[in-house]
């Protein structure tokens, strides 16, 4: 039987996370590494819907701040998020987890297009979904489209993997004096301009009262301890 206080999760990768200690591009240690972490919450009886960022390849901020127009750098962007979804999909079926990519771009050569329904069968079915192409639309990140994901399948929590322990009040890797906060209110979020998401995300998570766990991805169980209510990272939640 499940330990998990959260039965159906959403978790957000960034596409940096998949680098390794590389300057851009896809690791293989790190694809294997995930799987085995993701194996641990299907085995758990989890449901498990992935977002994943594509930092790694294109971001299309970067893009547009360079001097493209901002919607083709974004859909550049969301097309980058298939590349890296396809290559965890392929990691996952090696360690055996049945897995379905769906993309909100259709691409019916490479993968499903997303529906609501056909992502809530799939899980229900004990299938791992990944998420593609972020929302389909330009203007909107990755962490947005987590929310949004996470609020159409009715998740009971957002995951957020970083590469530290939780959510700080300045960056801990460049300030030795950064405070970390265990638990956080939307509002304070907000206010205080907490880089954790973009306020777009955090907003929305708000007004539809969808609790946000951050923790460090690279720490080997942290996403068991996360789900089963064992103290890691920051938990943000209503006031």
């Amino acid at each position: 039987m499940s330990t998990c206080k959260y039965q159906r999760i959403l978790l957000k990768l960034s596409g940096e996370a998949l680098m390794g200690d590389s300057a851009f591009g896809i690791s293989h240690d790190v694809l294997e590494y995930l799987a085995v972490e993701i194996k641990g919450l299907v085995e758990l009886g989890c449901e498990l819907g992935l977002v994943i960022g594509a930092g790694n390849i294109f971001r299309g901020v970067s893009g547009s701040a360079a001097g493209m127009d901002r919607a083709a750098a974004d859909n550049m962007g969301m097309l980058a998020t298939v590349i890296n979804c396809l290559a965890l999909h392929d990691v996952l079926e090696k360690h055996d987890i049945d897995c379905r990519v769906l993309s909100a771009i259709p691409m019916e050569t490479v993968c499903e297009p997303f529906s609501r329904r056909r992502a809530l069968d799939h899980m229900v079915d004990g299938k791992v979904v990944i998420f593609a192409a972020g929302t389909g639309s330009p203007y909107f990140t990755t962490d947005t489209a987590a929310v949004i994901r996470g609020l159409e399948i009715n998740a009971d929590v957002i995951l957020k993997a970083t590469r530290v322990d939780g959510v700080y009040d300045k960056d801990p890797e460049v300030y030795d004096d950064a405070v970390k906060f265990d638990i956080l209110s939307f509002s304070e979020v907000l206010q205080r301009r907490l880089k954790v998401m973009d306020s777009a995300a955090i907003s929305l998570a708000m007004d539809n009262d969808k609790s946000i766990i951050v923790f460090n991805m690279n720490i080997s169980g942290n996403i068991k301890k996360a789900i089963c209510s064992n103290v890691t990272g920051t938990l943000i939640k209503g006031d």
